[in-house]
């Protein structure tokens, strides 16, 4: 398929699209066992795409007795290394040979520009399986150091069922940084996709099935998170939950293990993400582009978003000035051209939870230097402005909330001290960025931040090698790297006595 050029193109491939509707369970796609649907609605101009099942409690029940069988009988687990990393390869080739139509399904179901969702999500699912496939015979286990007459083995065994419950702003790539590790190391995976975007889960299992995984080892079931959510859970055959999404439901699901059959869970969940700018930072231009980038990529529907901006004072109104300007070119317009830079929310109900966090921070007295409206209105999508507040106080709640939009908090600081402080003055811990020339105060910060990632002199970067979770509540485990492959087995200790 010959790559789109323009806006029209992506409508032409648009209208020969056949979008996915059915669950996948047990190696065929299906309705809901009661014959519920979801309606799915394109943020980018409130038109209906299609009708979703509805998964619950009953659904939910076949894909965990389709997994375990599969975990017991398909042999998946018992196939070499070297075996598995072939089909999974053979996977990722699929999802690259579609990632057109793929692409073009993450923008319609949740409004992100086109070049972001081919560029970055696609290219980033396809890098992240391939990245996994690769290592997953390269993963050794471990030796004890024992008494000449004992051998003592460390070894690695899957977990047998993991459940996988991802968020809606990166629909495939968190689902991809999720089943990778888990179906390497031999486990069955039933993915559930948020109702808000679950189109691209629900097309790649097909491909699942044709580069070989066998039927019930990878399984999506779409549905409302109270229902196949919560049934995935509390599901006694269930061995392990996967989730990234807000810390209020990421505590839901630690109870929820708890009282049933205490399942391992892996928790991604909420950020607050400082970035704080020093006069001396190497180039505050760059700087102060980046930090606008950090609050207005994916329209700061982002985890790790740079939400809260800390500026040294000597700097503070003149970088202002200079990320307001940068902003100016975060503004919303049409997703499916590949010049867009911010799409669309992802639905009307969370623009709206945006803009009652904008009336928030006037009510509390921080000043609105820019944005702070929604936009596009004619187009019947759920466009936002990207916004920016100065003067916040750090106990508010437009400091301390996490919005997940294009909202940015401004604070100023006299010290470096005052700095960390202000910094670390959040219940969250996933990312945080320094902006300074001075190695020793880079180390320095950067040690002192809780945060599972510190990005110095740029921000958002990392790939597939180093493991990506947070502090505090934001989280428990890290996905990418090694660490991923930790969170999918169990450790066994093996001693054998050598002498009769």
């Amino acid at each position: 398929m010959e790559r789109p050029t323009s806006q029209a193109d992506w409508q032409a491939l648009r209208e020969s699209l056949t979008l996915p509707s059915q669950a996948w369970i047990a190696g065929r796609a299906t309705a809901a066992q009661q014959q519920k649907t979801l309606a799915c609605v394109s943020p980018i101009d409130g038109q209906l795409l299609t009708q979703i099942a509805r998964c619950d409690q009953a659904d939910v029940d076949l894909a965990v007795t389709a997994a375990r069988q599969a975990v017991n009988q398909s042999g998946w687990s018992d196939l070499a290394p070297e075996q598995r990393k072939q089909r999974l390869q053979r996977w990722a080739d699929l999802i690259e040979a579609h990632q057109l139509e793929l692409a073009l399904l993450e923008t319609l179901d949740m409004g992100k520009p086109i070049n972001f969702s081919l560029n970055v999500d696609l290219a980033g699912s396809v890098q992240a399986l391939r990245w996994t496939a690769e290592a997953i015979d390269k993963w050794y286990g471990e030796l004890a150091p024992t008494p000449g007459n004992q051998l003592g083995l460390i070894s690695r065994e899957p977990l047998g069922v993991v459940a996988a419950i991802v968020p809606w702003n990166f629909p495939l790539l968190m689902a991809t940084w999720k089943f990778a590790p888990a179906l390497a190391v031999g486990n069955a995976v039933i993915l559930k996709p948020s109702e808000r975007s679950p189109l691209t889960a629900l097309r790649v299992a097909s491909l699942a099935q044709e580069a070989g995984i066998p039927d019930g080892i990878f399984q999506v079931v779409p549905g409302l998170g109270h229902e196949a959510g919560q049934a995935l859970a509390r599901h006694p055959d269930v061995d392990c939950i996967a989730f990234t999404g807000s810390t209020q439901i990421a505590k839901q699901l630690l109870i929820d293990a708890g009282q049933t059959n205490m399942k391992r869970v892996w928790l991604e969940a909420g950020g607050k993400s400082p970035n704080l700018i020093f006069a001396d930072a190497p180039n505050l231009k760059k700087a102060a582009k980046v930090a606008a980038q950090a609050i207005a990529f994916n329209q700061g529907q982002v985890c790790t978003a740079g939400s809260r901006l800390l500026l040294e004072a000597s700097i503070h109104d003149d970088f202002i000035d200079a990320v307001v300007t940068a902003l100016q070119a975060w503004q919303p317009s049409h997703p499916l051209s590949p010049d867009t830079r911010a799409g669309a929310l992802v639905d009307q109900a969370h623009l709206e939870q945006v803009l009652k966090y904008v009336a928030i921070g006037q009510a509390e007295g921080a000043q609105l230097r820019c944005g702070g409206q929604a936009c596009l209105q004619d187009t019947g999508g759920s466009y936002m402005q990207p916004t920016l507040f100065a003067q916040v106080d750090a106990d508010s709640r437009l400091a301390q909330e996490e919005i997940f939009g294009p909202v940015l908090s401004v604070q100023r600081f006299e010290t470096e001290a005052q700095a960390i402080e202000l910094a670390n003055h959040s219940i969250y811990g996933l990312a945080a960025g320094v902006w300074t020339q001075d190695l020793s105060r880079a180390h320095r910060v950067a040690r002192a931040l809780k945060a599972g990632s510190v990005w110095v002199n740029q921000y958002d970067a990392g790939d597939m090698t180093a493991p990506f979770g947070g502090y505090k509540q934001s989280g428990i485990g890290r996905d990418r790297s090694l660490h991923a492959f930790e969170k999918y087995t169990e450790t066994k200790s093996t001693w054998i006595r050598l002498e009769v």
